[in-house]
């Protein structure tokens, strides 16, 4: 394909030069592949490092290659055919970015979980049969020392097992219950609420949990109905009971907007999960003990709706309870205010469609 003289006059460059410089872009690509895979041995990046150098190094020897696709795009110049397939290659170098960056973070939060799991050390009579009630909590300083006193030392004849994971806190929240009965660990970076529940059933579960119930640390969960919640499991008529504040009664302070969206998004589960509740984001739940293993949970931060369907998924007997939820006792939500719906919405997808 020959040049025009208005491209050469505007790129300085002519097909030798070009194809000069693209041959030393390929050859860049590939040592800087060579030098990553030697220095940290990351095969993915050594992989794109090949693939891009061998396609560049494509579109300089064999430029005919690149004007039948310009010819088929109706792209008469060899620079556009060039810029096209140059986009696409940087567009999928951009996508594996973020999928690495992703897999970074994952990694990053399960060493952060790890650590966290192994500051639990808590005795246990083998004999007994435990309930440990999980309380993820995110500077909550002023309200989780009262949380956790509040709890009962046994139901039915079971030792309940307060659990606080504090969530990368700032505050005195970690200071504020270790002095207490209570077990609490602390992860070293802010994990969201997903992310903490996944390291409190971890130690639940290596801990030999029979029941797991989980409630905030803001004091809205209803202390007095912890029986309530954990007795279809102890009965052995449910695997999952969640606590319901619209067949119970809501005093948490919601205005209209939340309210509607918490039901829209409860529609939507009940339709695609083929469920009949009433409060999909609720988070006063009990879980028996052994049917964690069977949750793939992956949600750092809009865990309800993940656990829900997750349990529906695997066939765990779900029932749902009438309780009361109160105004939060200090604070303010750390609901994110923008994209809370739209990660509610994702969650709810990606975990059924996975």
């Amino acid at each position: 394909m020959v040049l025009s003289s208005t491209i050469l006059q505007s790129t300085g460059l002519d097909s030798p030069t070009l194809t000069a410089v693209l041959v030393i872009v390929a050859l860049a690509t590939f040592l800087w592949g060579f030098e990553r895979y030697r220095t940290s041995f990351s095969r993915a990046e050594f992989g794109v490092a090949i693939l891009l150098s061998l396609g560049v190094l494509t579109l300089a020897l064999f430029p005919d290659m690149f004007a039948r696709i310009g010819s088929l795009l109706n792209i008469q110049r060899r620079p556009l055919t060039i810029a096209l397939v140059v986009n696409v290659a940087l567009l999928a170098l951009v996508l594996y970015l973020f999928a690495r960056t992703r897999s970074n973070q994952l990694q990053v939060a399960d060493l952060a979980r790890g650590l966290t799991i192994d500051q639990a050390t808590i005795d246990v009579d083998d004999d007994e049969r435990r309930i440990f009630v999980v309380i993820p909590a995110y500077n909550e300083a002023g309200s989780i020392r009262g949380v956790v006193s509040s709890l009962p030392e046994s139901i039915r004849s079971c030792a309940v097992e307060p659990l606080v994971v504090s969530d990368g806190s700032t505050d005195d929240t970690y200071d504020r219950i270790d002095s207490t009965d209570a077990t609490v660990v602390e992860h070293p970076i802010n994990q969201g609420q997903g992310g903490a529940l996944k390291t409190g059933f971890e130690i639940a579960r290596q801990n030999g949990a029979d029941v797991v119930v989980t409630m905030d640390a803001d004091g809205q969960h209803p202390v007095n109905q912890l029986e309530d919640l954990v007795a279809p499991i102890l009965e052995n008529r449910a695997d999952y009971v969640v606590g319901s504040r619209y067949i119970g009664t809501d005093r948490s302070g919601n205005g209209i907007a939340r309210q509607s969206g918490i039901k829209v998004f409860t529609a939507l589960i009940n339709a695609i999960a083929k469920m009949e509740i009433t409060d999909c984001t609720n988070g006063f739940r009990a879980i028996r003990g052994p049917m964690l293993d069977e949750l793939r949970l992956t949600e750092m931060r809009f865990s309800a709706p993940e656990l829900l369907i997750e349990a529906r998924k695997n066939g765990l007997r779900i029932e749902e309870i009438p309780v009361t939820i109160a105004r939060r006792e200090t604070g303010e939500t750390k609901k994110p205010k923008l994209g809370y719906a739209v990660g509610l919405v994702r969650t709810i997808l990606v975990t059924w469609i996975r």
